[in-house]
């Protein structure tokens, strides 16, 4: 089966008029509701990993006697086997001094508040009223931005990460100054509409199908109040976002061995330019799966495109451009069909393929060019952005630091996602060095993992992920909510968990089968690192091959962080740092990101509790950290 990667309906269709009318129509019935379909028996693209293929990977995994029998097989297994035990308070907090401790029962019982958490940014204004700047910033740095930042330069927080890793905790360095979208920017886009039908004409099936992205996407600025995007000024504040980065790349380099960078890239270009290219992705995107679904005998999972059938298609919906002749000089005697990823490729030379890149016009009932309205000072903002990530990878690659590249809200995220995938298909080669990060409380999540994997398998470049949860639940839910499309989230934690842990299922399969990819593993939810645990040992995947990472947040979840590096696992801290002032907007964010996880973290807070009371009765509360 192969899985098409699409953005999620949500920002660019009503999905629930969409689906209803659709419903008649059988064809594309069958095209909107393969997304959720899978086989369980197999994986995306007919791919069977649960049978001689994972099992001859767990014979051959390091550690392991491939030409040995069962019972030297399972010995070894167990040998090789590394449990870890996140009960005990004494080793998750050996690097944390008692009023360390304390300070985090505080912070996380203030979290623990509702009205806290929602009116957080009304009542750091009022401090700053009451108590002034300075009065205020030394609050600041004895509670919240103490517990979770790290300080307030690439010199200041190198204590701490030195501290870490004595304790077998690395980092991630992050510098988090965050600004909201400009809602004096560009509010009106063109609607993108498209439409389809039967075969042979733009007709009613497509038409119905009105991708009202202008409006929408516009509107939708207004809605990413406290959110992670970089305010854009103008290409010179683009380039000192960049030296910015790479700062904390030589700062993450100086500090540790294999360390980690974050990125963003709405710093690094215009936020509106990656709007409107991921527009562009997406209409691609729905106009390949509609033309899949119009070839007779195709079956709409498979998402193929038998070129003879494609070009008399287009030639009949008014094009001229000759796709037959394209793909058969870039793929040879195997282009007799065509999938998503070699659909996709026309995208990369889009300089040479303006002609065959056609998306459908609703109003004008035709075919018009895709990137109509991609000017081409768009197209060097873009080839900018990339020249920046460009020498940010190279900055990584001397100072032998990986490079992580954050997911941000829908509306961007198709063109961060292409755009750091061709950045992979350059600096993967020989290990991972960028890694893109997949957000699994989407419904999309699997299906975009599964179709990134595929593509580094077939250009024979090193998958790299970072798994999360997710970052804008609330923003998007409440989007989708106001302008009626379904919602792009899992309904609830549970469906979340579900998604995570298939995605982490099946690159963690696909590291057992070649040792090419990574993966990080960025929970807080003990059950999650288990599962991990767990699979890591079935696969025969061991903590020094340096394949599976884990990450937490600084300043949550230690009794997860310290016991795995003190068990030799890789695991890391998400370093944030950045002037008191300046990181506000970032501690807001997480405080609404992470209030069910604060609301439940009573377990922590025993743990805690349960440190103290040692210290106490034996003499030791005022521990210090040796290292």
């Amino acid at each position: 089966m192969f899985c098409v990667k699409t953005v999620p309906a949500p920002t660019w269709v009503n999905a629930e008029i969409i689906l209803k009318r659709l419903l008649s129509n059988r064809r594309l019935r069958s095209t909107f509701t393969s997304s959720s379909t899978t086989r369980p028996e197999k994986t995306d693209h007919g791919r069977n990993r649960s049978g001689a293929q994972l099992a001859s990977a767990r014979l051959q995994s390091p550690g392991r006697s491939g030409g040995a029998g069962r019972d030297r097989t399972n010995s070894s297994s167990a040998a090789n086997e590394i449990s870890v035990d996140f009960e005990q308070s004494q080793e998750a907090y050996r690097s944390k001094d008692s009023l360390e401790l304390l300070r985090s029962l505080v912070v996380f019982k203030l979290c623990s508040y509702d009205f806290l958490v929602d009116k957080n940014e009304e009542i750091m204004d009022l401090g700053k009223k009451i108590l002034g700047q300075k009065l205020f910033d030394q609050l600041m740095k004895m509670t919240f931005y103490g517990q979770f930042v790290a300080g307030e330069d690439h010199i200041s927080i190198k204590p701490l990460i030195q501290k870490n890793q004595a304790f077998g905790v690395g980092s991630v360095l992050d510098y988090s100054v965050e600004e909201d979208i400009s809602q004096k920017e560009e509010t009106q886009k063109e609607s993108s509409s498209v439409s389809a039908g039967g075969k042979g004409s733009i007709g009613e099936g497509y038409r119905e199908k009105n991708y009202e992205a202008g409006e929408q996407l516009g509107d939708s600025q207004r809605e990413v109040i406290g959110t992670c995007t970089y305010f854009y000024a103008d290409e010179a504040k683009c380039d000192q976002h960049m030296e910015t980065f790479m700062k904390c790349i030589k700062a993450s380099g100086g500090s540790s061995m294999d360390g980690f960078s974050a990125i963003k890239m709405t710093a690094l270009g215009r936020p509106q330019l990656l709007l409107r290219f991921s527009e562009v992705l997406v209409k691609w995107q729905r106009f390949f799966t509609f033309l899949s679904s119009q070839q007779d005998g195709m079956e709409s999972l498979e998402q193929r495109l038998e070129l003879t059938q494609l070009q008399e298609l287009i030639i009949k919906l008014g094009a001229k451009g000759d796709f037959h002749g394209w793909f058969t000089r870039k793929k040879g005697d195997s282009a007799g069909c065509i999938d998503n990823l070699d659909w996709n490729s026309l995208l990369d030379d889009r300089v040479n393929t303006s002609d065959l890149l056609l998306a459908p016009n609703v109003k004008l009932d035709k075919l018009e060019p895709l990137l109509k309205n991609f000017t081409i000072e768009d197209e060097n903002q873009l080839k900018r952005t990339l020249e920046r990530l460009d020498v940010l990878a190279k900055c990584a690659l001397e100072n032998d630091v990986r490079l992580m590249v954050d997911a941000e809200q829908t509306y961007f995220q198709p063109a961060i996602s292409k755009l750091t995938l061709d950045s992979q298909k350059i600096y993967n080669r020989e290990k991972p060095v960028i890694f893109n990060t997949y957000q699994c409380y989407l419904k999309e999540a699997y299906k975009n993992v599964t179709v990134d994997v595929e593509l580094s398998r077939r250009e024979g470049w090193c998958f790299a992920a970072k798994l999360v949860r997710g970052a804008y639940m609330y923003q998007e839910r409440e989007r989708a909510e106001e302008f009626r499309y379904e919602d792009p989230i899992n309904p609830n934690y549970e469906s979340t968990s579900t998604m995570y842990h298939r995605c982490l299922h099946y690159v963690l399969d696909e590291i057992a089968l070649n040792r090419k990819a990574n993966v990080m593993v960025a929970s807080h939810n003990e059950d999650t690192i288990k599962y991990t645990l767990k699979r890591m040992n079935e696969l025969g995947l061991l903590p020094a091959e340096n394949k599976v990472f884990f990450g937490q947040l600084l300043g949550m979840c230690d009794q997860i962080s310290f016991p795995l590096g003190q068990a030799g696992f890789p695991v890391y801290k998400y370093v944030p740092y950045g002037p008191v002032s300046e990181v506000m907007p970032y501690l807001s964010r997480r405080a609404q990101e992470n209030r069910g996880f604060m609301k439940g973290a009573q377990k922590e807070r025993e743990l805690l509790w349960k440190e103290l009371k040692r210290r106490l009765v034996s003499g030791e509360l005022l521990y210090r950290p040796v290292y």
